[in-house]
């Protein structure tokens, strides 16, 4: 692995709030929560039916998500990489 520039660059989410709100529309469980560390969207891991957090970096191209609530680890969608 390479040191991700996305993942040196990008700051920190901090605490979310809530769940992940397309589950919730959806009527679907969620196994963990994601946020982005861009603008704050709260999308579902890949482990859930959902992947709204992998869907947000489709559709917006924000690679990093923080895991939330405690934001120990990020991930990079780009590199598929952790940091």
């Amino acid at each position: 692995m390479g040191a991700c520039e996305h993942l040196a660059a990008a700051g920190r989410a901090g605490a979310s709030a809530g769940g992940c709100a397309k589950c919730e529309k959806e009527g679907l469980p969620w196994v963990a929560l994601r946020v982005c560390v861009e603008c704050g969207h709260v999308g579902c891991c890949d482990s859930s039916v959902g992947r709204h957090a992998a869907k947000h970096f489709a559709e917006t191209g924000h690679p990093v998500m923080e895991a939330a609530p405690d934001g120990r680890w990020r991930w990079c969608y780009a590199h598929e990489e952790y940091g």
